[in-house]
């Protein structure tokens, strides 16, 4: 059962775009996004030497939308040392305690819990080059920091990245997604999401393209075989999210496609 929530949200100077302070109510976390060029003004708050747990948000050479998950003791001096890396991000997220209530075990264990969500969901490539410790902690530290990833989930997202929100529901109903098929193999199941359109594992695509197809769009059904995303069978490994319907249909069709008319419920 799911129940209503009351997020506040601070803009500092009135800027959407800029910092956002993000808190829920009758929750003790905090979460702040912050621009890269606007790191140095977190500095003046007084939680930012509070312990926590930071996500760098960028884009790869190749437009995929990237995420390094990290912790700290002191969450500022830890990301002021990823300025001097190389621009990979370019935002970030830092989620604290207001009373500076986490420790190291803690935030070593939300770490961990965040990578291994990213990692499951699929929506943003990890730059992390390990697999973050998971921390031994009691069963009541369990029950409380659950309670808090749960809550810094949804933080997240509303702060506009959805890196910890599957891309479809467990359970499935028949009548629940739209079918893409044509006389070339393509057999395909998927659905529409908030952010575009996922294709279901297990969907075939066809095995070759129309001489019509535009080149960005063979590149980039190429690039998911390269990638393994599409086996040699030219089935999904797993549900992929595409930006759209059309875009969706093209690399399941072979050919440049309309989504909202060729997808059928």
């Amino acid at each position: 059962m799911s129940f209503d929530k009351t997020i506040s949200m601070f803009l500092f100077e009135g800027n959407p775009n800029g910092r956002i302070m993000c808190e829920l109510s009758n929750w003790n976390g905090r979460a702040y996004k912050i621009s890269r060029k606007e790191l140095h003004l977190f500095a003046e708050r007084n939680d930012a030497k509070n312990t926590g747990v930071y996500f760098l948000f960028g884009k790869d050479e190749e437009f995929n939308n990237t995420i390094y998950i990290g912790e700290a003791e002191k969450i500022y001096d830890r990301i002021k040392q990823h300025v001097n890396d190389t621009e990979y991000w370019t935002d970030c997220i830092v989620l604290i305690s207001k009373d500076n209530h986490l420790n190291k075990a803690h935030v070593k264990y939300l770490e961990n819990k965040f990578y291994t969500t990213a990692k499951e969901v699929n929506r943003f490539k990890i730059l992390n080059s390990t697999i973050p410790t998971l921390s031994s902690i009691s069963e009541y530290d369990v029950a409380m920091l659950n309670e808090y990833f749960s809550i810094a989930k949804l933080l997240v997202n509303t702060l506009g990245y959805k890196v910890f929100e599957a891309l479809t529901t467990k359970n499935r109903s028949i009548d629940d997604y739209f079918i893409l098929k044509s006389s070339r193999g393509a057999d395909a199941k998927g659905n529409i999401v908030a952010d575009g359109f996922v294709v279901f594992k297990e969907s075939t695509i066809t095995d070759s393209t129309t001489p019509s197809m535009s080149q960005s769009l063979i590149k980039l059904r190429d690039k998911l075989l390269q990638d393994g995303v599409i086996n040699k069978e030219y089935k999904f490994e797993q549900d992929y999210l595409f930006t759209s319907p059309s875009l969706a249909a093209a690399i399941v069709l072979g050919r440049n496609a309309n989504g909202r008319i060729v997808c059928k419920i």
